[in-house]
């Protein structure tokens, strides 16, 4: 299959098993942002154009309310799948159990997810009788996620020579072609004698978006990382999950929005092998996606300008099956 845009031409290359091979993935401590502003500005550039993945800590959101929202994850994909799909997926809202098939080795990957994209949730909301508090529990934290993200993508802004608020206003949650997604993610457990060979949790991709929270639990691992100068050679390095930090990393859509200096690099979740915790995975991600009618076009105008609305809808419309 051929693909229109580059990035998916790339990512079709990309399923090979490949090697392991060590890098550091930088932890990036947020304390006093506002008096360590240019400081933080160079940790997160070094981080973000070499490797293109790093972990912020002191980031914020306080742990209690990270816990809270994978609890409420957890109780969503307990409910029956009757209910859940109810909720059926649409655009990038509400829920779909592996309908997820990436470019780079065609099979869905092993997993049910449920989208929350505040200009689209009409209907999509479990009501308080079957998941009491989940729609207020999913909204104060999204928003939580939105204001870290734009506190980080302030930072970018400066360095790439837009305004500070740039960012922020290309993203404004209030505004009806508000693109930006929480995603609830729940990789099914696997049974123990299973054969997973050219199975993957999730297919090696890269983002759409400009950047990508990602809140993991320690123990449930599975995130590796190829930088996209060795993408080649297809040397993963593990990103190991830690409940204090976040892992975030930048998306095609800042890549071409900074002409290509902020790369957004591979990334897939492998199956674990026979000797590893087979159970259940959970994760949390935050995608910060410019508003629908937001022109994509970088300082030094290397790619024709793109709404964010055409270019989400040609990446989402590759990777779902009809």
């Amino acid at each position: 299959m051929t693909y229109d845009l580059t990035e998916l031409q790339r990512e079709v290359r990309m399923g090979g098993l490949g090697t392991e091979r060590e890098r550091e993935i930088r932890r990036i401590s947020l304390a006093q942002l506002d008096t360590r502003r240019a400081e933080i500005a160079d940790e997160l550039w070094a981080a973000a154009t070499g490797i293109g993945f790093f972990q912020v800590v002191d980031h914020g959101i306080d742990l209690a309310q990270v816990r809270a929202a994978f609890a409420m994850a957890e109780s969503f994909f307990a409910l029956p799948d009757e209910v859940k799909g109810r909720r059926p997926k649409r655009f990038n809202s509400g829920w779909e159990s592996m309908t997820q098939i990436r470019p780079s080795v065609g099979t869905p990957d092993q997993k049910e997810s449920y989208q929350v994209t505040l200009s689209d949730m009409d209907g999509l909301w479990p009501t308080a009788e079957e998941l009491a508090g989940f729609r207020e529990t999913m909204l104060d934290f999204e928003h939580r996620c939105w204001v870290l993200a734009m506190q980080l993508l302030s930072l970018f802004a400066e360095k790439l020579g837009f305004e500070r608020e740039f960012f922020t206003h290309a993203h404004d949650p209030a505004s009806p072609s508000y693109q930006s997604t929480l995603r609830l993610l729940h990789y099914f457990a696997i049974p123990a004698d299973a054969d997973l060979d050219g199975m993957w949790r999730a297919g090696a991709h890269t983002d759409f978006d400009c950047l990508t929270l990602l809140f993991q639990r320690a123990g449930q691992g599975g995130l590796q990382v190829c930088p996209g100068k060795e993408s080649a050679e297809q040397e993963w390095t593990p990103i190991e999950p830690s409940d204090d930090a976040i892992t975030c990393n930048i998306g095609d859509m800042l890549m071409r929005w900074s002409d290509d200096l902020l790369p957004s690099n591979f990334h897939r979740v492998r199956s674990p092998g026979r000797d590893e915790h087979r159970g259940a995975r959970y994760s949390i991600a935050f995608f910060a996606q410019a508003n629908s009618e937001v022109m994509i076009a970088g300082p030094a105008g290397k790619y024709p300008p793109i709404s964010a609305k055409d270019y989400l809808q040609q990446r989402i419309t590759a990777n779902f099956a009809k």
